[in-house]
């Protein structure tokens, strides 16, 4: 239930902000409509969750598996059910106690094939620059001289059949709207006429007009800074925030606006102060979140870094990263980034790079490109503007001396962002496109000493967390942002917690990595340590294929998406089938590692998000294989409600998920607050334990594997704060024996490697 679900407005008759107690995400399509997600609202319920979150909603492209490609903002997507299909299962859920969260996309829309599926898109592409959509895209007139690039034709313009037919130009299937009074001209003067020019897909990456999303033309950036715009495009969800079917919204890729901190305030002013909403916003290590947007957090990247980092051992990472630059000869992780950010900006982002330099000047464009290269966040912000200092003494040591300061260089560029908002907007946003494509989509599928590492929010170059880093950011999300959300598998991580689970505890033990046959030496690297992670799960050879292609085109070291090598891409399923499973000596590490993420994941401060199907052990690889349809473990909850033990890693990880959401929708008073516990001992270190509030202590193994070696908890114990504190039910489904002043971890975790204490009144 919600914190507090009981009323809609508190004693002062202000209305009473939602925190979920957690939320449970699903992936909405066509094979799984409303009506599916109603279905499995009784589950969700038993499960404990608070909410439903659901996968963008608005109409999109036909037959679209994941929903981001918005085509019409006014309407709720006709595949999933309209409107009346969403406003059904908000009832249903209402019934069963839970709200839900809508997945918002104000960045971008779709480039649509059909393009007329895209009205005002359509319309501007028709009436060029006077439409009263116009102002709605983030089209660069001037740029295409007078015309929108539009990068969607398979071959150059010149050898494609273009025909005119009524009002409309056609090329096969493809149509485009034709400028009033042109359909009577030649050839050459009706393509000159238009507001557009059809071109070879190609033609994207150099003379692409258009902000885009990341390197995505097929969608479109949208101007939501425009208070029209934010009007038009955010009408339906806010009347369903104001109707009360939705309380939260997820707000998706708030680095590509304009200005997000504006955006924010806006929606927030819009929503009012009861609807909970967060920022799918990427956080490096040391970034924090501005303080003053109106949100009650971000998704959670930042949450998985450290839950991860955790069970991270970083002398074995290091021993990891030795043994990888020794077989595969690959660079430190640096040096691959800083390449990677280099080839992506002068390659895939070379017309928004131009765009940037036209707008600084020729003099200013090495030291715009240098800076970009160097930021070390995504981008900088309007509320503060000043670039990062660090950037600039980056930037100027790759410079030429004689570039590198006066008007002529760094100091130039300064000027412009903080003078220049124009500028400093389209900076930003360049930026935030940089980061994303060039290390989670090239240098993280090109730097892989441990794959569990490299994933959305992480840090490759120095992936262990140590605990009391862990501890402090604890501390401060519950100081700071309490209601921010927290996650472990989404439809973007490029494996799913219980994957890297597996994976991790090779940092335990790199001497089992061993050396992967293959005349690839990366690919062979990554193929072992992806099989690893996937192991036995249902078709794994045909997913670990699909995934190992997809790694191979983004790292774009021997194929790419544009530049194929069928013949290596030929060899791709060799690999797949020499990758090997889990090595039975880390069998126990990586349920430890399984069910310790999970625990810290719903124990810790934050709303924890449970990904559609991770209520149990789930593994999944990257999109579009974590999106694949959701099974929902509804008999086993139930076997275990009835009272059966959990069989196998699986269900006690169901098991727990279900007591700690339970305990989170029933007693919400007792997750608040964050305390850290130290254990004493000589296996003091492999314990990580936290008290909430004054009623509940968790506690799970880290580094099992090593713990294992070390001989054991032996005499190791865990102080606990005042009182007679009872483990949860454990893995038999029986109360453990009351501890009180002290645990004996040996004694405590001697059937689960975690446990959940709460306090007898």
């Amino acid at each position: 239930m919600s914190q507090p679900q009981s009323s809609l407005h508190s004693e002062s008759g202000v209305p009473t902000p939602v925190t979920p107690a957690s939320t449970y995400r699903l992936q909405l399509r066509p094979e799984f409509p409303f009506e599916a997600a109603g279905a499995a609202v009784p589950h969700l319920a038993a499960l404990g969750v608070s909410h439903l979150h659901l996968s963008p909603v608005l109409e999109a492209v036909p037959g679209s598996a994941h929903g981001y490609d918005v085509t019409d903002h006014s309407r709720v997507r006709a595949e999933l059910g309209g409107e009346a299909g969403l406003r059904a299962l908000a009832a249903t859920a209402r019934a069963h106690g839970l709200g839900l969260v809508l997945d918002i996309v104000p960045n971008h829309m779709a480039v649509p094939s059909p393009l007329r599926l895209n009205r005002p898109l359509w319309e501007v592409l028709r009436d060029g620059p006077d439409s009263p959509y116009a102002r709605w895209f983030d089209i660069d007139w001037e740029a295409g001289g007078g015309q929108v690039l539009l990068p969607v034709l398979p071959a150059p313009a010149e050898e494609c059949a273009l025909v005119v037919d009524g009002d409309v130009l056609r090329h096969g299937e493809q149509e485009f709207p034709l400028r009033a009074g042109t359909a009577g001209l030649g050839p050459q003067e009706l393509l000159a006429a238009q507001w557009y020019r059809p071109a070879w897909w190609r033609e994207a990456r150099t003379a692409l007009n258009y902000r885009r999303f990341f390197t995505i033309s097929e969608l479109i950036g949208v101007r939501v800074e425009d208070p029209e715009v934010f009007a038009a495009t955010h009408a339906t969800v806010l009347e369903l925030v104001r109707d009360g079917v939705v309380e939260g919204l997820r707000v998706d890729h708030v680095d590509g606006l304009a200005d997000p901190g504006e955006y924010l305030r806006r929606l927030r002013e819009a929503a009012g102060p009861r609807c909970w909403v967060v920022v799918e916003k990427i956080l490096a290590r040391e970034e924090r979140l501005p303080s003053a947007w109106p949100v009650a957090g971000t998704t959670g990247y930042d949450a998985l870094h450290r839950v991860d980092g955790v069970f991270t051992d970083p002398a074995g990472t290091a021993e990891l990263a030795r043994r990888y630059a020794g077989f595969t000869g690959t660079a430190p992780w640096e040096e691959t980034a800083a390449a990677a950010a280099r080839e992506v900006l002068t390659g895939d982002l070379a017309a928004e790079l131009a765009t940037l330099e036209r707008l600084a000047g020729a003099e200013l464009a090495p030291a715009v490109r240098e800076l970009l290269i160097a930021y070390p966040v995504y981008r900088p912000y309007p509320e503060t503007p000043e670039p990062d200092p660090g950037a600039l003494e980056r930037a100027a040591a790759a410079l030429p001396a004689a570039a590198a300061g006066g008007k002529g260089g760094l100091d130039g560029v300064r000027e412009l962002l903080l003078g220049d908002p124009a500028f400093a907007a389209r900076f930003a946003q360049t930026s935030a496109a940089l980061r994303a494509k060039s290390l989670e989509d090239r240098a993280f599928y090109r730097y892989a000493p441990l794959l569990s590492a490299t994933e959305v929010g992480g840090e490759p170059g120095h992936p262990a967390v140590p605990p009391g880093e862990f501890h402090a950011y604890c501390a401060a999300l519950d100081r700071d942002w309490p209601g921010s959300g927290t996650v472990l598998s989404t439809h973007d991580t490029k494996r799913s917690a219980d994957v890297r689970a597996r994976i991790s505890a090779l940092s335990q033990a790199p001497e089992l990595m061993g050396r992967p046959r293959g005349a690839d030496p990366q690919l062979a690297w990554v193929a072992r340590q992806t099989a690893l992670g996937l192991g036995d799960a249902p078709e794994a050879p045909a997913r670990l294929e699909e995934a190992l292609l997809k790694a191979v085109r983004e790292a774009a070291l021997r194929t790419s998406w544009t530049e194929r090598d069928e013949a290596y891409e030929a060899s791709v399923p060799d690999y797949a089938r020499t990758g090997g499973g889990l090595p039975p000596e880390l069998a126990e590490a990586a349920r430890a590692n399984l069910l310790g993420a999970a625990l810290l994941h719903l124990a810790m401060p934050g709303v924890p998000e449970v990904y559609q199907g991770a209520e149990t052990e789930y593994r999944a690889l990257v999109d579009p294989d974590n999106r694949r349809p959701a099974r929902f473990p509804r008999e086993a909850l139930a076997r275990l409600d009835a009272g059966a033990a959990p069989s196998g890693p699986a269900e006690e990880k169901l098991a727990l998920t279900a007591a700690v959401l339970r305990l989170r929708r029933a007693r919400p008073a007792l997750f608040a607050g964050y305390a850290p516990l130290t254990a004493r001992g000589p296996a003091a270190e492999h314990c990580l334990a936290f008290a909430r509030s004054p009623g509940l202590v968790a506690v799970a193994t880290r580094l099992a594997y090593r713990l294992a070696g070390a001989g054991g908890w032996r005499d190791t114990v865990l102080p606990l704060p005042p009182g007679r504190w009872v483990p949860l039910a454990g893995p038999d489904g029986a109360r453990g024996t009351p501890y009180a002043g002290k645990a004996p971890l040996g004694e405590l975790l001697a059937a689960w490697p975690v446990a959940l204490l709460l306090r007898q009144e």
